[in-house]
């Protein structure tokens, strides 16, 4: 059995590999990844990791074959393109999911074709630490970088333990804006950037937020379509959930 070998297939990544550093393995924009077998559907069901949030992680760790390569490593929006890629190899291209049509208020069964997903490419690169810069609508001039699986696996860890320390109090946006600023106007202290994000005005984090979508390669879960029910043009983002690598969950 050692001696047995999966299929693997390669895809490409929708950061086509410029956004990681030079002898970086996913410099190529490429990635091995192999089929599911039975023993990442033990990965599915495993309780413990489904409860410790770790499933993703897990079966994404499994699948990727690129030696030196970790799911930590990858941007999230080239993540996301393996993961599409993992469900149509192991199950097919079709997704059903129910959407909502804002113009009759109902649910409406569809079914996404994942191989029509457009990837969203970017042509601006960051410069040679990996930085994008923006001047922000009051003057102020911030550096930032995209965030990897494993710093948004940090971002979460951080904001799980604020809830706990504070109770209802959330801090998601000012913590995620902490991880993502690595400057404002060329000053680097982390006390600075942490002040200077829990007091960005909206206009700011706005236009951040805008800057940060179109500079991040990533894959295009938008989708436009006519609702079976009232006929209505709806714009709809495709929900990933319980079901999308495993078609027969709850059954």
């Amino acid at each position: 059995m050692s001696d047995f070998k999966f299929p693997v297939e390669t895809i490409d990544l929708p950061s086509g590999g410029k956004l990681y550093p030079e002898g970086h393995p996913l410099r190529s924009g490429r990635i091995d990844v192999k089929y599911m077998t039975a023993k990442e559907e033990d990965i599915l069901t495993s309780t413990n990791l489904i409860q410790k949030g770790l499933v993703l992680d897990k079966l994404m760790e499994s699948l990727i074959v690129t030696p030196g390569v970790k799911p930590d490593d990858l941007l999230v929006g080239d993540l996301n393109a393996v993961m599409v890629a993992a469900r149509v190899l192991a199950y097919g291209k079709d997704y059903p999911v129910q959407l909502f049509c804002t113009q009759c208020n109902n649910k409406f069964d569809y079914v996404a074709d994942l191989s029509t997903l457009d990837m969203i490419l970017t042509e601006e690169l960051p410069d040679k630490d990996g930085e994008y810069s923006v001047t922000l609508p009051t003057g102020v001039t911030v550096t930032f970088k995209l965030l990897t699986r494993g710093k948004e696996r940090e971002i979460q860890a951080e904001i799980d333990a604020l809830k706990k320390l504070n109770g209802s109090l959330e801090s998601d946006t000012t913590t995620r804006l902490r991880f993502i600023i690595t400057s404002v106007n060329g000053n680097r202290d982390k006390t600075l950037i942490k002040d200077f994000s829990e007091a960005m005005i909206i206009r700011d984090v706005r236009a951040l937020r805008e800057k940060i979508r179109e500079v991040s390669p990533d894959i295009d879960f938008d989708l436009s379509l006519q609702c079976v029910i009232c006929e209505s043009q709806v714009k709809a983002r495709l929900p990933i959930g319980a079901n999308f690598f495993w078609p027969d969950f709850g059954r």
